[in-house]
């Protein structure tokens, strides 16, 4: 029996239009060794029958809702090829892209993981959505090749390495969060090498709106991931939270109290412009991207937007060392870790 360079899993709850366009890219790929695998999490929508259709083997969660993590975990304990490789089911490949990624793991014995990145035209056409997928697109074309986490859109691993580490953590994430990048962590403690290449890259077809980018930044990723980090002990320099991403956030403090001193205090408002001032520099590579991309005035409506992405990821890491300190401080005084007893 033939065993496939890659089984490509797709974890899929009410995919919707972009469900069937992802079906058809993949039909489509340049590359045919590969077997198609889709796990249903509770649709109510006509994915099954969808994914079925396109030639797929079809699976179920154990029950609705299970999340992307245990949906990926299911399809992987299917797969029969030597690589995973994990598609969301809103990300449109290119022809070239699932054998991009074969050939990356045929090339390098020593590759355990890799990931690639949002091309530069998003489906949605709103504001908010296009930002939003220009930013992801702007951070992983210009992160570090040696990744030390993992992304799930567009993402591969070696299938012994996956099931070795224990593959996602349903249990910790069983709602779409940060469960890759808690992955990723656990396989570069394993030894394992993850690389970043930004010439795989997919096309994404959320629509984000500004209530929903909010909602999934801060309670699906800021505050999870600042739990995460808190957990670890130490701070990763990679992506999304390297060097320059921590300036940005003092910078962004800065510039918002600056402003609120301003009217008490009129030489606070050279402290907002110093600070905004560095907010630019610091951020030059992708507003100079962002001007060349989609113009000025998209940049002009983009910068607030990045700068409160600066305050509220802050604001999340505060609140989770605060609870972080405080269940440390609890754990402590229960009498079974030699605390004092309560009455």
């Amino acid at each position: 029996m033939h065993t496939p360079s890659l089984s490509v899993v797709i974890p899929v709850r009410d995919g919707g239009e972009p469900f069937r366009k992802v079906l058809a890219s993949i039909g489509a790929s340049e590359f045919r060794d590969f077997e198609l695998i889709v796990v249903d999490d509770g649709s109510r929508d006509d994915s099954a029958s969808l994914a079925l259709s396109s030639g797929a083997r079809l699976f179920a969660t154990a029950r609705a809702s299970s999340g992307p993590a245990a949906a990926r975990n299911r399809g992987a304990e299917e797969a029969a090829g030597r690589v995973l490789c994990f598609i969301d089911a809103d990300c449109e490949v290119h022809p070239a892209t699932l054998g991009r990624i074969a050939s990356a793991f045929e090339d390098d014995a020593a590759l355990s993981a890799l990931f690639g990145s949002y091309d530069d035209e998003p489906a949605a056409p709103n504001f908010v959505a296009q930002y939003k997928n220009l930013l992801h697109h702007h951070t992983h074309q210009n992160g570090r090749g040696e990744a030390s986490t993992f992304w799930a859109g567009c993402g591969a691993v070696r299938r012994d390495f996956f099931l070795k580490v224990g593959g996602f953590d349903p249990a910790r994430y069983p709602r779409p969060s940060i469960e890759d990048i808690e992955l990723g962590y656990r396989m570069r403690d394993a030894g394992g090498t993850i690389r970043l290449d930004p010439s795989i890259t997919v096309k994404h077809h959320k629509a984000w709106s500004l209530r929903s980018l909010l909602a999934s930044d801060v309670f699906d990723r800021a505050l999870p991931w600042s739990r995460l980090m808190l957990g670890r002990k130490h701070l990763t320099n990679d992506l999304n939270v390297d060097a320059r991403g921590r300036l940005s956030a003092i910078a962004a403090l800065i510039l918002v109290l600056a402003v609120c001193a301003t009217p008490l205090l009129h030489v606070a408002a050279f402290g907002a412009i110093a600070a905004a001032a560095l907010l630019i520099v610091l951020n030059r590579s992708l507003y100079g991207f962002l001007l060349r991309s989609r113009g000025a005035w998209f940049l002009v409506r983009a910068l607030p937007l990045h700068w409160l992405y600066f305050l509220y990821s802050s604001a999340a890491f505060g609140i989770a060392s605060v609870q972080t300190a405080a269940a440390a401080v609890w754990s402590s005084e229960l009498p079974e870790n030699g605390g004092p007893s309560r009455p």
